[in-house]
């Protein structure tokens, strides 16, 4: 009875083996041009009665998608081209100069720290803006920001984290959701 018992357990310990290794497997060939494209492309199903908040928020998804491949140089024009478009919006001046903080970063973890003051100024112009098609999705992680948190907007429900990219890359959850009226 105990041998059944054994072979059992070992047989149970292989298939627990097994299933994490090709989860392991999956997760590791996974193509970050890949992540770039996902978010970007939805951006183009959403839309604003304003043009200017359009452009803000497709050079934000930009930045994030940078962020989440973890590509420290082609994050760098995308915190350009937001800094540009913010600068060009009332009120969002303190977000115009973080977004040049990013692009001016010689190192990913300070463009991801000042990624964390960005979106405290940006997420509530998209809270309170005009969205006329399409949902953003405010994303938490609990984590970031050594376990302080930080928030991101995304296009779509699924998790793609630009505080650690492929470290962490699902770690967060979908805290809020901002839909077209």
């Amino acid at each position: 009875m105990q041998g059944k018992k054994y072979i059992g357990l070992v047989a149970l310990a292989i298939t627990a083996f097994t299933a994490c290794n090709s989860n392991q497997q999956s997760t590791e060939t996974k193509d970050s041009t890949k992540v770039e494209a996902t978010d970007t492309s939805v951006v183009n199903s959403l839309s604003f009665q304003d043009q200017k908040l359009q452009t803000i928020y497709a050079a934000y998804i930009k930045l994030k998608d940078q962020l989440v491949a973890t590509k420290l140089e082609a994050a760098k024009p995308a915190a350009t081209e937001l800094a540009a478009a913010l600068k060009g919006f009332e009120g969002c001046e303190n977000a115009a100069t973080i977004a040049g903080k990013i692009a001016e970063a010689k190192d990913i973890k300070i463009q991801r720290a000042a990624f964390t003051d960005l979106n405290v100024e940006i997420i509530p112009v998209f809270k309170h803006a005009a969205l006329t098609s399409g949902t953003i999705y405010v994303q938490h992680c609990p984590m970031a920001n050594n376990g302080d948190g930080g928030d991101w907007l995304a296009s779509e429900k699924k998790i793609q984290n630009p505080y650690y990219g492929d470290e962490m890359m699902e770690c967060g959850r979908v805290a809020e959701e901002i839909k077209a009226k």
